[in-house]
């Protein structure tokens, strides 16, 4: 779909498409360094399960956490695009702090989505620049046990919420909660807390298959006073505000991808270390024999027609993004059936690639030391954030009947 151009964006947004190539080199190169330090002991500190202190520092020391955020506000004036493959190859090395990085992109635009006075977007702006904060969130919608009650000085919050990632490490803890009485009742509103605000309560209960250091624990609120300036807005469907839930999306292809594509370098190096091949194979050695070459063609095939679909989309979110007020229904929708697309193509060739990529590695790769395992249980874990088939339903009844979805969270 062709959009239109933007009118007047001055009033919404700061964003801009199309990252120059010098940009995309830069942060590449910083991507890379970052993913090849984590590497190094990636299958160690997945094993240990600890908070990911020490790599979120390896964030913030890199620059990638203020990528986003205005050169004129003391960040990187870097463009979606490049943030999104920035996330791509951190998860070819480690899936979990990709996931890390993903989502305070995506809790911090809830800035420019949720703020439409400059002002008051620049204030934000500018501390997330020079405190170089993380954004953690808590904003679970599937877990909604939190009671946000208007009080004197603004708003008292209590409960827990689950699945919270980024959470003990993050500088700062995007939260959604609705508001239980007076005339805002039932209203869903984002407001951001300091870590280490008073009544917060982050939990160590994050031990799942995979994503194991994506510091997605438990937050406890007990009664914590929430006062106007931690407020970034109510919750919208406004076309504009509203595509936060197709970026988190959007984030998650990207991902996937790079977990197939870390898994994709990671079998070809057990493959070419094999010195034999299988003893009624005709090839000499492991890496000719015919049937491992067609099936890691195959997965390599299905991997770049992923990459190539994430290169455009990552594009279009982009170009939307530059529409400010002036996207429309019609064109969040298209986006979100675009995204949604990539969603289930790189779930998909993921979940599979990980697994399937074993028959050609053979046993010797399942030995402890190689941790080949990891891209699997963490592609297992996060592609069920939410199901593959409701995003398949999405866009079969696009397709079909011209269908869009409710907008949510989740589309």
């Amino acid at each position: 779909m062709s959009y239109p151009s933007p009118i007047s964006t001055e009033a919404r947004t700061h964003w801009s498409a199309g990252a120059s190539a010098a940009e995309l080199e830069d942060w590449r190169s910083i991507a890379t360094h970052v993913a090849q330090t984590l590497s190094q002991d990636a299958v160690e500190r997945d094993r240990a399960n600890e908070i990911p202190y020490r790599e979120t520092q390896l964030l913030k020391a890199s620059g990638l956490v203020t990528l986003l955020v205005p050169s004129e506000f003391g960040g990187g004036g870097g463009h979606w695009a490049t943030a999104l493959e920035a996330v791509r190859i951190i998860a070819r090395a480690d899936a979990s702090i990709a996931q890390l990085l993903a989502y305070h992109y995506v809790n911090e635009a809830n800035i420019v989505f949720g703020i439409p006075e400059p002002g008051n977007r620049e204030r934000w702006l500018r501390a997330t620049a020079r405190e170089q904060w993380v954004w953690g969130d808590a904003v679970n919608p599937t877990d909604p046990d939190l009671t946000l009650t208007p009080s004197e000085s603004g708003y008292r919050l209590s409960g827990r919420k689950r699945y919270a990632t980024g959470s003990a490490v993050g500088d700062v803890l995007l939260v959604n909660a609705r508001v239980s009485e007076g005339p805002e009742s039932g209203r869903v509103l984002a407001f951001v807390l300091e870590n280490g605000r008073e009544g917060v309560t982050y939990l160590d209960d994050w031990d799942f298959l995979g994503q194991r250091l994506s510091s997605s624990n438990t937050v406890i609120f007990n009664s914590v006073q929430v006062q106007e300036q931690d407020v970034l807005g109510f919750l919208s469907e406004e076309p504009y505000s509203s595509l936060v839930t197709p970026g988190i999306q959007l984030a998650f292809g990207n991902l996937y991808l790079g977990i197939a594509e870390g898994a994709l370098a990671k079998g070809r190096e057990l493959i070419n270390a094999r010195p034999n091949a299988w003893f009624l194979s005709t090839a000499s050695q492991y890496r000719h024999d015919p049937f491992v070459q067609r099936l890691l063609g195959e997965l390599k095939a299905f991997t770049a027609g992923v990459a190539a679909l994430a290169e455009r989309v990552n594009q279009r979110f982009e170009q939307v993004l530059t529409l400010g007020d002036t996207v429309t229904e019609s064109v969040r929708g298209e986006l979100a059936i675009e995204i949604a697309e990539l969603k289930v193509v790189s779930s998909d060739v993921a979940t599979r690639l990980t697994h399937q990529i074993f028959e050609a590695t053979g046993t010797s790769s399942t030995a402890s030391k190689h941790g080949f395992d990891l891209y699997w249980r963490n592609i297992r874990t996060h592609s069920l954030h939410d199901p593959v088939d409701y995003k398949k339903l999405e866009v079969g009844a696009h397709f079909l009947n011209g269908e869009f979805q409710p907008i949510s969270l989740y589309t």
